[in-house]
């Protein structure tokens, strides 16, 4: 079957919408010989008479008005189409990032700002989840970057750059009168208590293992979260000590009612920005990489 002539199409839905061809020639800038030959090209290709002559006017058969009918709302589509164009363009830039699940949502606003401060009428849309899904999501085009605490992995399959944006040490918390208690001899003093743990999927698991070990501390692992959020407010209602990076200090003891039992730098939490840009373009990405915020 011969593919569908849209000129053709529009031609005549402009002609069916004027009801003359002058009319149509004037609107189009287009001879009446023009759309006449255009009209008569279409029948053809179709094998119907799309309309009637009633003295000057022209009136639409029954094939042509069901015709007419799909038309406008093909050519109702493409105005909408026009108009969203004109509507972002004129409109704030789109920022995609996603954010893993382990990060904690007072640091991802402090490590977006530069961005929200810097790109005018930025227009920011945050996805959250785990590393494994956002990274199938930047492969795909649906993100411009991913904010994260674990580089991307060694020989991924996915094609994409690591920049290291931000590190900081830890600073372990609990409720007030079970942080009295661990404070002497921290961090031995940590063994044998209570201790919410991150998920597997955070990037500071691993460190932290280390650390204790290094140390000689065997806490009680009485909770894992894979949610920073949530770790906190559990440790909030007293559950168990609980890390998190020095750099947010002050917000977690405010906003949980938490107190500190102790830092440390002998690991640190790195972040990232992950960007299918070898050579940052997105403005929003360059801000984040290229505007230093202080590592605690």
């Amino acid at each position: 079957m011969t593919p569908l002539n849209y000129n053709h199409l529009y031609y005549f839905f402009h002609v069916a919408t004027d009801g003359s061809i002058t009319r149509a020639s004037k609107r189009l800038n287009l001879t009446p010989q023009t759309i006449s030959g255009q009209i008569a090209a279409f029948e053809e290709q179709l094998g119907v008479k799309l309309f009637r002559r009633e003295g000057r006017r022209l009136r639409l058969s029954e094939q042509g008005r069901q015709i007419y009918a799909h038309a406008d709302e093909i050519f109702q589509l493409g105005r909408e189409i026009r108009q969203l164009l004109q509507t972002e363009s004129a409109s704030a830039e789109t920022f995609r990032v996603g954010i893993t699940d382990s990060i904690p949502k007072i640091l991802a606003n402090r490590l977006l700002q530069p961005a929200l401060k810097a790109v005018d009428k930025l227009r920011l849309q945050c996805h959250e989840g785990d590393q494994e899904t956002l990274l199938a999501e930047l492969a795909v085009s649906r993100l411009d970057c991913i904010i994260t605490d674990q580089p991307l992995p060694s020989g991924s399959h996915i094609k994409a750059w690591n920049y290291r944006i931000l590190e900081s040490g830890f600073t372990f918390f609990a409720v007030p009168e079970l942080a009295a208690a661990c404070r002497e001899h921290f961090p031995a003093s940590l063994s044998g208590k209570p201790f919410l743990a991150p998920g597997r999927k955070a990037g500071s698991r691993s460190f932290l293992k280390a650390w204790f070990e290094k140390h000689g501390i065997t806490p009680e692992i009485v909770a894992e979260f894979d949610d920073s959020a949530l770790l906190k407010s559990f440790g909030q209602t007293g559950l168990g000590v609980f890390a998190s990076p020095t750099i947010i200090e002050e917000y977690v003891t405010s906003q949980y009612g938490v107190a500190v039992i102790g830092r440390t730098r002998e690991f640190v939490d790195v972040f990232y920005a992950i960007s299918p840009e070898r050579r940052l373009q997105h403005p929003a990405t360059l801000e984040i990489v290229n505007t230093p915020l202080a590592s605690q």
